[in-house]
């Protein structure tokens, strides 16, 4: 059994196809209230993950456990909590929205008013109003998105596994899906499959980086930012015509590693001076450049790049 609140817990979790290790010895759990970014470059095992857990593929070894019950020895009990988008969004093509959900509700024995409840809660959640009785195959990439969802949340289920959520939808439906997830995560555990790393700052509240199948990584997302060479590094934004004289005086701190110029817009050019030990330079930084005589337009701290520090786990990996 898990701990009280672990809604979640994967226990060495191995899949070999053949030769081909997929997933190697991969553990961690999931608490009520915790959103998982799992984030991972193509190919590094992500999506078999989900389906181990989940249930869809058997595991070479490792199990993983839902609320209690053991995927692989009470597959039932456990699949019961768990609601599923898998990558893709799979769906029957010629039914609608509509029809999709009822035969979902059908089939997890959904009934009264409980199920009447639910269809609409999802359904207005997900805005599917408009497009509840075109069938499925017709709808674009987004809209299918978000039956997929609208079907793995319909009853309300303790653990939430989705893989690429967001994929293929605007901005504003990211934005709204993003809230639901927030919304819908304080009394569910919810494990995001992902290759966005601003998904991983907007929703989840820790991140597990796997890399050739192996877990590299588990940490709060500030946590991996922090592990970023430019974690710390003060950030600023001078005349172009300065960006010399700003360049020189920064160089010759012994608190700067180094110091990178990039284009900003016209007339602009923004710095960045990178800490020598990982340690607070933006005063000794500021007093520099005014002392210099050049003046500062903005100035602001790197808190680390989630991008920076994926590579570095991954790439090679």
């Amino acid at each position: 059994m898990p701990e009280q609140d672990n809604l979640l817990e994967v226990q060495g979790l191995t899949k070999r196809f053949g030769p081909i290790l997929a997933v190697d010895d991969v553990s961690f759990a999931v608490s009520s209230g915790e959103v998982l970014g799992f984030l991972g470059p193509n190919g590094a095992g992500k999506s078999t993950t989900m389906r181990l857990i989940t249930g869809f593929l058997p595991p070479t070894d490792g199990t993983a456990v839902v609320c209690g019950f053991d995927v692989t020895r009470q597959p039932i009990e456990a699949r019961r909590r768990i609601g599923y988008l898998p990558e893709g969004a799979p769906a029957y093509g010629d039914m609608t929205p509509d029809r999709l959900l009822g035969f979902v509700a059908d089939i997890r024995d959904l009934k009264g008013d409980g199920r009447r409840r639910r269809l609409t809660d999802v359904i207005e959640r997900l805005e599917l109003d408009s497009v509840l009785h075109r069938p499925i195959e017709t709808l674009s990439k987004g809209f299918k998105r978000r039956v997929g969802l609208a079907q793995a949340i319909l009853l309300d289920p303790a653990v939430l596994i989705l893989d690429e959520p967001t994929d293929g939808l605007d901005p504003n439906q990211k934005h709204q899906v993003r809230e639901l997830l927030i919304e819908m995560a304080g009394e569910k555990a919810v494990v995001i499959s992902t290759h966005i790393l601003e998904e991983v700052e907007a929703v989840c509240t820790r991140a597990v980086v796997i890399s050739d199948g192996r877990l590299v990584a588990d940490s709060k997302p500030a946590e991996l930012q922090a592990r970023s060479r430019y974690h710390k590094a003060v950030g600023l934004r001078v005349a172009e015509t300065d960006t010399r004289t700003a360049t020189d005086c920064l160089e010759r701190l012994a608190c700067v590693n180094k110091v990178e110029v990039r284009a900003g817009v016209p007339g602009i050019a923004e710095l960045l001076a990178v800490p020598a030990d990982g340690g607070d330079i933006l005063a000794p930084v500021r007093e520099a450049v005014v002392a210099s005589g050049v003046t500062v337009q903005e100035i602001y701290v790197e808190r680390g790049r989630l991008d920076d520090v994926f590579r570095d786990l991954t790439v090679g990996g």
